[in-house]
């Protein structure tokens, strides 16, 4: 089975790009000093997204179908939405 190539990569080679990307604008928002509720949320999510693209691509979960794909997903949901819980609590109790 070949596997589609774009512009000579295969599709976990630009997955690794996109990662290395949301790594480096992560990055430049913790150097760039910005603050509040909607950047850590943003923050939040893309770490989310960076998991689920790792649980996707490069453990192989992608076509999997069933059960097997559930344990990643619950893994970054629950910690997830306990992180944005306490972010925004926070952040309603300081105004």
């Amino acid at each position: 089975m070949e596997k589609q190539q774009k512009f000579g990569l295969r599709p976990c080679t630009w997955v690794y790009l996109v990662l290395v990307g949301l790594t480096f604008v992560t990055f430049f928002i913790g150097q760039m000093g910005l603050s509040g509720l909607k950047v850590a949320l943003a923050v939040l999510f893309i770490a989310l997204l960076k998991g689920q693209l790792v649980g996707d691509f490069f453990m192989g979960l992608r076509r999997v179908k069933g059960l097997w794909r559930w344990p990643v997903f619950i893994w970054l949901f629950i910690p997830g939405t306990l992180i944005t819980t306490a972010f925004y609590l926070a952040a309603r109790a300081s105004t």
